[in-house]
C-alpha cells in the first residue's frame, strides 16, 4: 500500500525544484503510470520514460521525503521490451503515457502493482485489441487567433493547452477516420469561436458525435453539421447548455452483451473498451456461478451492463445506482429484452444503506462496480447479507484494496484476481476480483 501512496503523492504534491543534480541510475520497475522507478536515497526515484533494465543520466527535479522525481538528459542503454511509439502525439499529448513499452511489459507492470496492493496473486490478464480499442472519446475544441485555426484534440501531459491531433491509433477506426474530416467541417462553422468540446461515441449501430457550443448556431451552421453526419452515418447531437442535449439525427445509439441490446443516451456512462468489457461480464457471471434459483445484488449498476446480464440466469436480481436517468435507461433495457424478474432502485450508496428499501432483501451472491471512491459505505451491509460470493470490480486499486480488508477480516477468501487491460498505453489500472466466504 505504501508503494501506491507514494505515487499518488507523487502526483499530489506541490512541485519543488532542487539545485537540478545530475544522476546516473539504472531503473528496476515500472510503476502504472508508465514511469520507471529507481533508488536514490533509499527511496523510489520516479523517472518517466525509463524501462526496467535502463541506465541514464537524469536531472534531480525533486527530492522529498518519501519520493524523488527525475527527468532523463542522456539514456545510456535501451531496454528490449522499448518499442517505437505509434502514435505520433506521443509524449505531448497527455491521453498516452506508455506507448514506448511493450504491451507485455505493461501488463507485467501493473498486475506486479496489483498484486502488490492486494497482497495477492494475479491469476489472469484480461485484454483485448491494445490498438483501436477506444470506443468514446472528448476532445477538447479553442479557436486559436493567433494562428486564425481551430485546435481539436486532447490537452498536453500536465498542462492545460489542446494538442491538435490528426490521428489517434487507440480510438477505434471508425472514430479516428472521422478526426481530420470533422476538424474541417468545424472549422467552417460561423460560431467556430464558441465551441467548447465534441464527444465522439461509436455505438454497434453506428457512431455519433455531440457537440457542446456556448452560443447559438446559426441556420448554415446547423444545416453544415447535417450534411456532415449524413454523409459520414453520423448521429448528431447538440448541446447548447451542458445538461441540455438536442438530438438532431439519427439512431438511438446501443450495444449488444451476452446476447441482449442495451441503448443509451450518447451521455451515459459505458465502458471504453468493448473487448474487455464483454470478457468481463462473461467472467463476472462465471465467477458468480449463478444459479437459476439465486437471488443476486449488483450495487452501482448503471444502465444494466452486469444485471441484465445476470437477470438472464438468475432468479432474480436488484440493481442500485444513484443516478436516476441511469435507472430509467436500465429498467427501460429490461423492458425491452422482456427481462422480468430485476428490479431496479434509486438510491445514494454513500448514505446509509441499510434504511434503503433494497436493503431489507436476502441475496445469494453479489457484484459491485464503483467509481474511483470505492464502496466503503455498503461494505459492512454487503458483510451482513452474507453472500457466498461477492465480485468487486474496481477502477481504482487503492479503494480496491481498502474495501477488500472488510471483506477479509470477516472471513471472506480471494479466490480469483484478475487485471482489466481497460486502457492499454495508459496509466489506468482497472481489476476485478471474486471473493468466496467458505463459512
Amino acid at each position: 500500500m505504501r508503494y501506491f501512496q507514494a505515487m499518488a503523492q507523487f502526483y499530489s504534491a506541490k512541485r519543488r525544484v532542487t539545485t537540478r543534480q545530475t544522476l546516473t541510475v539504472t531503473v528496476n520497475d515500472l510503476d502504472p503510470f508508465g514511469q520507471g522507478v529507481a533508488r536514490h536515497n533509499g527511496k523510489a526515484l520516479f523517472v518517466p520514460g525509463l524501462l526496467p533494465g535502463e541506465t541514464a543520466e537524469i536531472t534531480l527535479k525533486e527530492d522529498k521525503r518519501q519520493f524523488a522525481r527525475g527527468e532523463v538528459k542522456r539514456r545510456l542503454n535501451d531496454s528490449p521490451e522499448r518499442v517505437a511509439p505509434v502514435c505520433p502525439h506521443f509524449g505531448v499529448c497527455g491521453g498516452c503515457q506508455q506507448q514506448h513499452a511493450s504491451v507485455a511489459l505493461q501488463q507485467r507492470s501493473k498486475s506486479a502493482a496489483l498484486a502488490r496492493l492486494m497482497k495477492h496473486d494475479v491469476e489472469e490478464v484480461i485484454a483485448a485489441q491494445p490498438w483501436g480499442y477506444r470506443r468514446r472519446a472528448r476532445l477538447s475544441l479553442s479557436w486559436q487567433s493567433k494562428t486564425q485555426q481551430l485546435a481539436m484534440g486532447f490537452r498536453k501531459a500536465g498542462d492545460n493547452d489542446i494538442v491538435s491531433i490528426t490521428r489517434c491509433p487507440v480510438l477505434v477506426h471508425r472514430l479516428e477516420a472521422l478526426l481530420s474530416p470533422l476538424r474541417e467541417c468545424l472549422a467552417q462553422l460561423k460560431a467556430v469561436r464558441h465551441l467548447g468540446h465534441v464527444e465522439l461515441v461509436d455505438a454497434d449501430n453506428g457512431p455519433l458525435m455531440v457537440l457542446r457550443h456556448t452560443g447559438p448556431l446559426a441556420t448554415d451552421d446547423k444545416e453544415k453539421l447535417e450534411r456532415f453526419s449524413h454523409s459520414h452515418d453520423l448521429a448528431l447531437y447538440l448541446a447548447p447548455q451542458s445538461e441540455i442535449l438536442e438530438h438532431v439525427c439519427g439512431d438511438v445509439p446501443w450495444y449488444s452483451s451476452e446476447g441482449l441490446r442495451l441503448t443509451f443516451s450518447p451521455r451515459d456512462f459505458i465502458q471504453v473498451n468493448d473487448g474487455v468489457n464483454q470478457q468481463m461480464v462473461a467472467r463476472a457471471l462465471m465467477w458468480l456461478d449463478v444459479q437459476p434459483d439465486d437471488r443476486v445484488l449488483d450495487l452501482f449498476c448503471g444502465m444494466g451492463n452486469f444485471t441484465l446480464p445476470l437477470a438472464k440466469r438468475a432468479g432474480s436480481v436488484v440493481g442500485v445506482e444513484g443516478v436516476a436517468g441511469l435507472v430509467a435507461k436500465a429498467q427501460q433495457n429490461a423492458q425491452q429484452n422482456g427481462l422480468h424478474n430485476v428490479t431496479f432502485f434509486h438510491e445514494n450508496l454513500e448514505d446509509d444503506v441499510t434504511t434503503q428499501p433494497w436493503a431489507r432483501q436476502g441475496f445469494d451472491k453479489v457484484l459491485l462496480d464503483p467509481a474511483r471512491a470505492g464502496a466503503a459505505g455498503v461494505m459492512q451491509h454487503i458483510i451482513k447479507l452474507s453472500p457466498q460470493r461477492v465480485v468487486y470490480v474496481s477502477c481504482n486499486p487503492a479503494t480496491l484494496a481498502r474495501d477488500s480488508e472488510a471483506l477479509l477480516h470477516v472471513g471472506y477468501q480471494i479466490q480469483q484476481l484478475a487485471m482489466l487491460d481497460m486502457f492499454p498505453h495508459t496509466g489506468h489500472l482497472e481489476s476485478m476480483v471474486l471473493f468466496v466466504n467458505h463459512k
